[in-house]
């Protein structure tokens, strides 16, 4: 998990990655809302940043390689809503279920 200076797999800081990308990023609306409910949820009390960071940090070094900023974000926001217990992982794989009878798209779900 860490090397023998003591850094995990996740503190990159002063390693060699290439310029930083400095142009705007025009943020999906999905990723609007992972941050809102971050926010939302934070100051209601379910979980701190030294939370979100534990949950990101426990996800390994493939999450870092294979998810986007923002899917990690709201995986680590979901683990902290589990563990503050604001739902079960069975009330959450039933509501996903729900949704998904919907529709793939907005489009779907409004005509379904």
């Amino acid at each position: 998990m860490s090397d023998i200076s003591g850094r995990r797999w996740h503190d990159m800081g002063g390693d060699q990655a290439g310029p930083v990308p400095m142009e705007g990023h025009d943020f999906a609306l999905w990723e609007k809302r992972v941050d809102a409910l971050m926010v939302l949820c934070s100051s209601k009390g379910h979980f701190t940043v030294d939370g979100l960071r534990r949950a990101l940090e426990d996800m390994g070094a493939d999450a870092f390689e294979k998810h986007s900023y923002y899917e990690r974000w709201i995986a680590a926001v979901n683990q902290n809503l589990i563990e503050d217990g604001v739902y079960t992982l069975e009330e959450l794989a039933t509501r996903m279920d729900e949704v998904a009878a919907r529709g793939a798209t907005y489009g779907e779900a409004a005509h379904g």
